[in-house]
């Protein structure tokens, strides 16, 4: 087992999962994926089973839900919340490292949210990259699972942010609701540009580096940009609409600001890989 635990973006403190699970959106995003993803008497895989929410959502139509996790603690927790709600039984709860973890038989989902705006910090990439790998040499000629989420889509918008705090002036990052229409401290200056695509079930490597340029549509000064990570938990396959879930949106500050009017392009790149520090996201102006 990787002893190093903190570097797989797992270790973090159990409130935050706690507070996880009263977040709506993603708890009735991912409760659609998988009853529209997992067979009735399916198996499957959790990569990351927190609180077991996710892996209890699965439970309801599979036969069988593994559900791994490096954290004792949640380990510990998940196990005792699945005791005690409806089919919680069909879920082995596996304190393991979710790079290394092989189901002992073959799949028919993985479950895996490792997920945080602009694929930094949490290791969902490198996890699901292993995973396959792993299992394809584990299960020679076995077709992958189906994957929840089955894509990533992400953009950059140019935007004005007010970082004035009763006169201190704190240009730091910031995170916003992506489901809150008022963000009142933000002026759009530009609609969001895609930047970055992958489908889990496809080769991918963990590089989101990007060079492109942004459309302005609104005067104001350029100060910062918005990252926005939008992942497809599944497609519907009566009606073909997507199920999303996004992270929060990720508000970063540029080393300097300029001065732009509507019609304008303004050239950006950044350079940086999945599951990096927050702060390797460093946009580069010009």
């Amino acid at each position: 087992m990787n002893n190093n635990i903190g570097e797989l973006g797992q270790i973090i403190p159990l409130h935050y999962h706690f507070d996880m699970l009263g977040d709506k959106f993603r708890t009735v995003g991912f409760r659609t994926a998988i009853d529209l993803t997992v067979p009735m008497g399916g198996t499957v895989l959790e990569l990351g089973g927190g609180t077991g929410v996710l892996s209890y959502f699965a439970a309801q139509r599979a036969a069988k839900v593994y559900s791994v996790d490096i954290n004792p603690e949640l380990v510990e927790k998940a196990r005792q919340l699945l005791s005690i709600n409806t089919n919680g039984d069909r879920v082995e709860v596996i304190y393991g490292d979710a790079f290394e973890y092989i189901p002992p038989e073959p799949v028919d989902v993985v479950v895996c949210e490792m997920l945080h705006v602009g694929l930094l910090c949490e290791k969902q990439l490198g996890v699901i990259d292993h995973f396959k790998k792993n299992y394809s040499e584990h299960f020679p000629g076995q077709p992958l699972p189906i994957f929840v989420p089955a894509a990533t889509v992400q953009a950059v918008q140019p935007v004005m942010q007010n970082f004035e705090y009763e006169g201190y002036h704190a240009p730091i990052v910031l995170f916003q609701n992506p489901y809150s229409a008022a963000q009142p401290r933000t002026k759009e200056l530009g609609n969001p540009v895609i930047y970055h695509t992958l489908q889990y079930d496809l080769p991918y490597d963990l590089s989101c580096s990007w060079s492109g340029t942004l459309p302005i549509t609104a005067d104001g000064t350029f100060n910062a940009v918005r990252i926005l990570t939008k992942n497809i938990l599944a497609i519907d396959p009566k009606t073909q609409e997507a199920v999303e879930w996004y992270n929060q949106y990720l508000i970063v500050p540029l080393e300097s600001e300029m001065p732009v009017k509507s019609g304008q392009t303004v050239k950006i790149s950044f350079n940086y890989k999945a599951g990096d520090p927050l702060g390797t996201l460093d946009p580069i102006i010009g």
